[in-house]
């Protein structure tokens, strides 16, 4: 099996590094371009969107031959992902061209994340009733989606944010054997880390919303449809930490805007990357910084999973002193505040 996932990555990496280049020519003649029109677009010149799309169909393309040519029991979760992330993918798309309010980006978003539940892929915490997963549901699958877009702000800093936790997923899940996990997993990492070469430092490509949005739609779904509890219970709070950079970096700037009493909805230069970068760091190490945290997280969460109940507190806990005072500590850096 160990071989067919390794295809199954190598597949959706090859085509991504096809695709890619593609997209870019199309986004070119079709002039869907991301100009340098605010203070949290500074690039130097425009930059061609549909990044986003080449993942998509790298990630499809893998997952539908593998549905064709693979003797795997049909498996609704599938199904559900495939279609609730095509909407999304759709809808951020057209988001990219003709620029949605946040309502209309929202309402698809739980539409999509309805999908999931319609077709059974939910929480389902024991303790909890059904409606409260439900809720508990859709609250998860839209903030993810957004939090990834959120965190769309610097070269290669979402895609490879995205990598990196669908990696950390799929070595989750490898000891159980969770197969429909590890094939997303695996075709999501392939056609991500297939498109981080165009979009590193100085980008080519951007992903765009329909690229962002996507990743975090899949990995939300990903993240609700793996078993963490075989050792201890509190491991369930695991993909918190996997995704825990987009996550952290959402209630950092809604903290900061509600304090400001600005919309929380609306661009700032306030994520804490740009903080980062505001002391003076080079924004590819910045990156590679952030790229190191989200290792971090996901080694804890995996710790988490194989450690007793007290062992799984005690990580969870040093986790959260630690991201405590580093936000503390970003809160007090000066940044530009003005609402573009």
């Amino acid at each position: 099996m160990y071989l067919i996932y390794f295809c199954i990555f190598t597949g959706s990496f090859i085509l991504s590094l096809g695709l890619t280049p593609f997209f870019r020519y199309l986004a070119l003649r079709l002039e869907i371009l991301d100009k340098p029109s605010t203070n949290l677009k500074n690039q130097n010149k425009p930059v061609p969107y549909l990044g986003g799309l080449a993942i998509y169909f790298s990630f499809i393309i893998v997952i539908v031959l593998v549905i064709i040519l693979s003797p795997l029991e049909f498996n609704p979760d599938i199904i559900s992902i495939i279609i609730g992330g095509t909407i999304i993918c759709l809808v951020g798309f057209l988001d990219d061209i003709y620029k949605f309010k946040p309502l209309s980006k929202f309402i698809f978003q739980f539409i999509a994340a309805g999908v999931l539940i319609y077709f059974d892929l939910r929480l389902k915490i024991y303790f909890l009733p059904k409606s409260v997963n439900i809720l508990l549901t859709l609250l998860w699958i839209v903030g993810i989606t957004n939090a990834f877009n959120l965190i769309d702000i610097m070269d290669g800093l979402s895609a490879g944010v995205a990598f990196i936790a669908g990696i950390t997923f799929l070595f989750v899940a490898l000891p159980s054997n969770q197969v429909f996990i590890i094939l997303f997993s695996a075709a999501l990492s392939g056609a991500v880390i297939g498109f981080i070469p165009y979009n590193f430092k100085p980008a080519s490509i951007y992903m765009g919303d329909a690229g962002s949005q996507f990743l975090g739609f899949v990995l939300a779904a990903i993240a609700i449809g793996e078993s963490y509890t075989a050792v201890n219970n509190i491991a369930l709070l695991s993909p918190v930490l996997i995704l825990g950079i987009p996550i952290y970096d959402t209630l950092l700037v809604s903290i900061i805007r509600l304090k400001q009493k600005k919309n929380p909805f609306m661009g700032s230069p306030d994520h804490f990357a740009l903080r980062l970068a505001a002391l003076g760091i080079d924004t590819q190490f910045v990156v590679i910084i952030i790229y190191l945290l989200s290792v971090i997280l996901g080694q804890a969460s995996y710790i988490a999973t194989q450690v007793n109940f007290y062992g799984a507190v005690f990580t969870y806990c040093l986790i959260i002193i630690m991201a405590a005072i580093f936000g503390w500590r970003l809160g007090k850096i000066k940044m530009a505040r003005d609402l573009k």
